[in-house]
């Protein structure tokens, strides 16, 4: 008989018992269109897989190639060329060209671009900031400090999986 590892059975139900939550919370912001929201705040007319692209080079803090855009979506390249010439027909990115090797360009966000995500991250934090204003210091702490460990410790994880 395989009998659990002592103690394996409360974890497995603690984790269990966090996963509703996380569908709820995932549906609470895709259902209530915060994003969709927060980009008509801001004042950004562009779709939501072009805004996605602006972001991850405005998080990126340096210019980036379309692979390594990519590769942080987790999407396929040429859907990133689409979304990258649609931001550079509204001006909000610019392509720069590599010194090193003229067939490769990065991507930046220009300074309407920066402006746009940055306008987009105010909406966004001034929202979450409200829906947790009545929570004590230590439970915003508490939250910010799990939070980012569990990204942290499920992005490594399901790195493996895609290594192996």
């Amino acid at each position: 008989m395989n009998a659990e590892p002592e103690g394996r059975a409360s974890v497995d139900d603690q984790v269990l018992a966090v996963m509703p939550r996380l569908t709820q919370l995932g549906n609470a912001v895709s259902r209530g269109r915060l994003t969709e929201h927060a980009m008509k705040a801001a004042g950004i007319e562009v779709d939501r897989p072009a805004f996605s692209v602006l972001m991850s080079v405005h998080l990126a803090d340096k210019p980036l190639r379309i692979s390594e855009i990519a590769e942080k979506m987790q999407v396929v390249q040429p859907h990133v060329t689409r979304q990258v010439q649609q931001l550079e027909r509204r001006g909000l990115v610019r392509r720069i060209g590599d010194p090193n090797d003229r067939r490769v360009s990065f991507i930046e966000p220009t300074g309407e671009g920066t402006a746009a995500a940055d306008r987009y991250a105010r909406t966004l934090i001034g929202w979450f900031t409200g829906a947790i204003a009545h929570w004590s210091e230590q439970d915003r702490e508490d939250l910010g400090r799990l939070l980012a460990r569990f990204a942290d410790d499920v992005t490594a994880h399901l790195a493996t999986l895609e290594d192996g």
